[in-house]
């Protein structure tokens, strides 16, 4: 097997905005297209097994979904549209204009992203295949820098969402995977999240991540009607997988290489 069918990078887009700057390792993939007209250079997540209809409720998720059930590399990426791994070192630069954000104690929050709007000189940056490859010949995973969070995660996400979902969080896990909940407990009372469901994974590993996660997001929406979520709180499972993510990987104990990420402020529509 080639290096191209055996790792493949997805960048999930919410709507076929082109870019010129991704590789043939990176699959764009529309997520939530759900039966609209195809565009050219995108792969839509309503395809095959698929559940794009829960886009609003999912997010990006549909779109890993859609992967789960569809494809076949051997080792798995997935990113955003605006979001991306790199291996490049932070310009000076841009480590001297972090060290404004510190009276504003807003450094945590900008910790292991590199911002920029420069797409033509970070475009050139993005995780290649040879440094995937060598990477995962000495570890298991690759994750983005964990965020720094004021509070711990538990506090994180009982003010800005409904602390009932992480008590239902727990109670599924207990009745479904109990070995987890050491780890759950541990992760809610520490103050670092892998955030933005990225990661990149060998199959194995992604395949058990996604039947666990998938399970547990189902069965809690079994429970809790998403009409409860309005607004911003639609994407109520993105925001409960990123948390789920970051138990799986502290219960598996997977050797990970973090990466800085890419973050593009603006890109063309």
């Amino acid at each position: 097997m080639n290096k191209q069918n055996r790792l493949k990078l997805y960048s999930f887009f919410y709507k076929p905005i082109k870019v010129n700057f991704l590789s043939d390792l990176y699959t764009p993939v529309w997520v939530g297209k759900n039966n609209r007209n195809e565009v050219e250079g995108f792969c839509g997540d309503d395809s095959g097994d698929h559940i794009s209809d829960k886009n609003h409720n999912y997010s990006e998720l549909t779109g890993l979904y859609w992967v789960w059930k569809n494809t076949q590399p051997e080792i798995v990426g997935s990113c955003h549209y605006r979001r991306y791994f790199t291996t490049a070192k932070e310009p000076l630069a841009y480590r001297i204009k972090r060290l404004l954000y510190f009276p504003a104690n807003l450094w945590k929050k900008r910790y292991g992203l590199i911002y920029t709007s420069n797409t033509e000189y970070w475009g050139k940056h993005l995780l290649n295949e040879d440094d995937t490859l060598k990477i995962l010949e000495k570890y298991e995973a690759i994750l983005p820098v964990r965020r720094k969070l004021r509070k711990n995660i538990k506090q994180h996400y009982s003010k800005y969402h409904s602390a009932d979902d992480l008590i239902l969080l727990e109670n599924i896990l207990k009745e479904n995977s109990p070995e987890f909940i050491p780890a759950f407990n541990k992760v809610l009372n520490q103050n670092r999240l892998f955030a933005n469901n990225m990661f990149v994974l060998k199959r194995d590993d992604f395949e058990e991540l996604m039947e666990w996660l998938f399970d547990i997001l189902f069965k809690f929406e079994d429970r809790v009607p998403s009409e409860n979520y309005k607004g911003y709180q639609e994407r109520i499972f993105g925001f409960l997988s990123e948390r789920l993510i970051t138990v799986w990987v502290e219960h598996k104990k997977l050797k990970y290489k973090e990466l800085p990420l890419i973050y593009f402020k603006k890109l063309k529509k």
